[in-house]
């Protein structure tokens, strides 16, 4: 079984980044085979500037391994080092309706919240099936808000098959619960995109000032809080012990306890939940070589997965020399 799953280097991680897809590569590294890719051309798409992308790669590799990605168990790679996926997502755009790259959710949100639409934005689908088809994915861990993209890449593989015989496995997917939705600071979904998240590797005490910059309502100290909604429990529940996560809220439920105490009490929660990681990363950093060497490993073996897919395609369509 070979799984597959990716993420953009835009940021630094964050706790949304952990519970979504991370946690869940680190589990599913256990059980098959695991291709786990930097998806630096999904980038360009976005707000990274070509000055900050070597050293975003850079670093969510190292966040990555930090949280427990072994390239020993996994195949671990940045998206440009592959250059036979834009090879094959052109063979696939042959073969894509447009009609059904204008019905994709992320295009239409992006454009509604006032990105400049281009033909990387709206094309974006078929690299995401590119980068899913070059490695014979079995299964794609996404969540309820990226099943589309799954369905999409499932849509141009049978469309391929179609016109050139049985050249794509069609892979199925695993959805994630993402651990309901992660919320943010301000009690939106935690993302880059929103500038709301919580870095899981952030200095202690710029976390701490996250965390104390929580939005919360003007529920005063001696009055129960409200648990159902509220941002600092969605974050509690996923930290700390059964035992540590009961004290959280029974402190909210029974009042007595200001917003103020309750997030000194969550940072400190989120700090123990990720000390080792830390640790983890502060030593993998001390060890650059270590590092390019796992990251040139993991180039080499995707590479030569993805020959061996494209080669299958070229001789589908044709070109094989």
């Amino acid at each position: 079984m070979r799984y597959l799953s990716g993420i953009q280097p835009t940021g630094r991680l964050h706790l949304g980044n952990y519970f979504g897809m991370i946690r869940p590569a680190v589990e599913l590294q256990a059980k098959g085979e695991a291709y786990y890719f930097l998806a630096d051309y999904h980038a360009l798409t976005g707000a990274a500037s070509p000055g900050q992308l070597p050293g975003l790669v850079q670093e969510t590799f190292l966040d990555l391994l930090g949280c427990g990605v072994d390239p020993d168990k996994a195949v671990v790679f940045r998206q440009s080092a592959v250059p036979e996926v834009h090879e094959l997502a052109w063979y696939l755009s042959t073969v894509t309706p447009m009609g059904l790259l204008e019905r994709c959710h992320s295009y239409k949100d992006k454009v509604a919240k006032g990105i400049s639409p281009s033909h990387g934005l709206f094309a974006y689908p078929v690299l995401m099936a590119a980068d899913i088809l070059l490695y014979d994915a079995d299964r794609v861990p996404v969540g309820q808000d990226q099943k589309q993209h799954l369905e999409v890449a499932r849509d141009i593989a049978g469309k391929f098959n179609e016109k050139y015989g049985p050249v794509f496995k069609l892979p199925e997917s695993i959805i994630r619960d993402d651990a309901g939705v992660v919320p943010g600071v301000d009690g939106q979904k935690m993302s880059k995109s929103y500038n709301n998240t919580l870095e899981i590797f952030a200095p202690e005490k710029d976390l701490r000032k996250a965390v104390m910059g929580i939005k919360t309502d003007s529920t005063p100290v001696e009055a129960p809080k409200a648990v159902e909604g509220s941002t600092l429990w969605g974050l509690a529940r996923l930290m700390g012990t059964e035992g540590e996560r009961a004290e959280f809220r029974a402190k909210m439920e029974k009042g007595g306890t200001g917003y103020g105490d309750l997030k000194k009490m969550l940072a400190d929660m989120v700090l123990k939940e990720f000390a080792a990681l830390r640790n983890r990363r502060e030593e993998l950093a001390a060890d650059p070589r270590k590092v390019a060497r796992w990251m040139e490993e993991g180039k080499a073996k995707a590479r030569k997965t993805a020959e061996g897919v494209l080669a299958r395609v070229r001789a589908a369509v044709g070109t094989k020399s």
